[in-house]
């Protein structure tokens, strides 16, 4: 592939882009290209940024999704809820690290700096809001947090609902300094996933290209609005249907923090982000076709999944 070489009125996250966007077009996907989230939590999706508080629930239609943050016991405060960019692409990872491995026991690495680098965060960066720091805290608010999925069994018939509490990981050993990533450890960081847990996140999980994930990380709108394409797409492609989403009801299920008084102000505040990240993802999903008229998001039946699920 011949790189886009700097132009003045690119910017380098542009001009990254548009390079990745063309590589993914040009070059036939591999299983080594495709990572996977769990159908859970691309129906419904954690907080954008800390809504401070110790209980957290979305919506979509029938389905709900609730998590419920952990209690430190040795500070005797909570942990809080996870959120932003960091638990999206730590779900990803632990995901794909249990579809890949068949495995509910998932090994971190030797050292902070090399799990950090498999996640897709950068461990050179220093501060007080390193990528070091801001995954360590989320690390402990995710794997400590009680989830509680609600789904219809029935969507056409409209009755039923299905329940049930979930405990993400029910041991968990991390040898690692969050003030030193790089250095090594003489024993493996790992954690181990609640078998409910594992059965549930692997199940039907929705397969996103890797690549398209490194260029939407800075997002976390982007990055839910990109798996919820990959997974309508699918569908649409399936069942040979348009599928229409209206920009109240996908705000319900993606927008955390769109809270107007004005619940229309709100809708189209969301509906302006969306558009944005589509601009973003539509390059780096080739096989995506859809309309953002109407009054809400159409993925139409001519798309087809980034990744294929065979």
């Amino acid at each position: 592939m011949t790189d886009i070489k700097e132009n003045q009125q690119l910017t380098k996250r542009q001009t990254r882009l548009i390079n990745t966007a063309v590589e993914i077009s040009l070059t036939p996907t591999t299983a080594k290209d495709a990572k996977f989230l769990a159908r859970q939590f691309v129906q419904v999706t954690l907080p954008h940024r800390d809504p401070k508080t110790h209980v957290w629930y979305r919506t979509n239609g029938k389905a709900a999704l609730g998590i419920q943050a952990g209690f430190n016991f040795r500070t005797g405060e909570s942990y809080g809820l996870p959120y932003g960019v960091i638990p999206r692409l730590l779900l990803f990872w632990i995901t794909t690290e249990a579809v890949r491995t068949k495995k509910s026991r998932l090994e971190l690495g030797d050292s902070l700096a090399a799990f950090m680098r498999q996640v897709g965060l950068d461990p050179s960066r220093g501060g007080k809001r390193s990528d070091a720091k801001r995954l360590h805290e989320q690390m402990r608010r995710l794997f400590s947090a009680t989830v509680t999925f609600c789904l219809p069994l029935d969507d056409k018939a409209g009755y039923g609902q299905e329940e049930f509490d979930i405990k993400i990981s029910n041991h968990r050993v991390f040898w690692w300094s969050a003030k030193q990533p790089e250095q090594g450890a003489l024993w493996k960081s790992y954690i181990d996933l609640t078998p409910e847990f594992y059965t549930a996140i692997t199940a039907a999980p929705i397969p996103v290209h890797t690549e398209a994930l490194k260029e939407l990380k800075n997002s976390p709108l982007a990055l839910d609005l990109y798996a919820l394409c990959c997974y309508e797409a699918y569908r649409a492609e399936k069942n040979g249907k348009a599928r229409f989403i209206p920009w109240r009801a996908l705000m319900e299920q993606l927008g955390a923090n769109y809270d107007r008084v004005d619940k229309n102000d709100g809708a189209k505040d969301f509906a302006r982000n969306c558009r944005l990240a589509l601009k973003k993802i539509k390059p780096l999903m080739p096989t995506l076709d859809f309309t953002d008229k109407n009054g809400g998001l159409t993925i139409l039946s001519t798309s087809s999944p980034a990744i294929s699920h065979k």
